[in-house]
């Protein structure tokens, strides 16, 4: 396990396309363009995570995605999105995610990124990161935060509240700024393809 911290892309940054397989979740929808025409998502903000099913860092935030999703679900569209190598990592495949997913009782859409196009187009480092996008007056989805959930990480005793991310999606949700003090999330490397990796690969903590 290599500790690694958030590029932090930089915000405005629009929401990339991506058209994925959904393995787990209710969506009618699978790509940027379904989202966008989806009479169902007015306009709403969206949360994407870079998640996946073996990571302890990631388990270790689990249940306060799925607080979350209670909280704030009916407001902002949750996305999950495994990107890690299933050559290195089958256990991030289909039906891991799936599994993990349904042990948390996750409702939202969870894709998987296997030929890890939207990870590097996020500029995606670690898992678990987290991206939250919300309109423009053009409708355009932009960056308004990205970083860490919280200050909690596996054996600081710190708390498990979501804070960082939290305040964030009540800015939005408000209309009023996101602060741009923002600290990067931190955790596992994502495991890139052999030999395929980004040019920010290896920057660790």
């Amino acid at each position: 396990m290599v500790l690694t911290p958030s590029t932090m892309l930089p915000l405005q940054h629009p929401l990339p396309q991506f058209s994925l397989p959904l393995v787990s979740g209710h969506a009618p929808w699978a790509s940027r363009d379904d989202l966008v025409r989806s009479r169902d998502l007015p306009r709403q903000p969206l949360l994407v995570m870079l998640i996946c099913a073996h990571c302890p860092f990631v388990k270790h935030v689990e249940p306060e995605i799925t607080r979350l999703e209670a909280d704030f679900g009916d407001n902002v569209t949750l996305l999950a999105i495994s990107s890690n190598s299933l050559t290195t990592h089958p256990q991030d495949g289909r039906d891991g995610l799936r599994q993990q997913a349904e042990q948390q009782g996750w409702r939202f859409p969870y894709l998987l990124d296997e030929q890890q196009t939207l990870a590097k187009d996020l500029r995606g480092a670690c898992t678990p990161e987290f991206y939250a996008f919300a309109p423009d007056t053009d409708g355009t989805q932009t960056l308004r935060y990205r970083g860490q959930l919280d200050a909690s990480r596996p054996g600081n005793h710190l708390p498990l509240d979501g804070a960082d991310l939290r305040a964030a999606l009540t800015n939005i949700l408000a209309g009023t700024p996101v602060s741009e003090m923002q600290q990067p999330s931190v955790g596992c490397n994502i495991k890139w393809e052999p030999g395929q990796e980004p040019p920010w690969f290896g920057r660790s903590t």
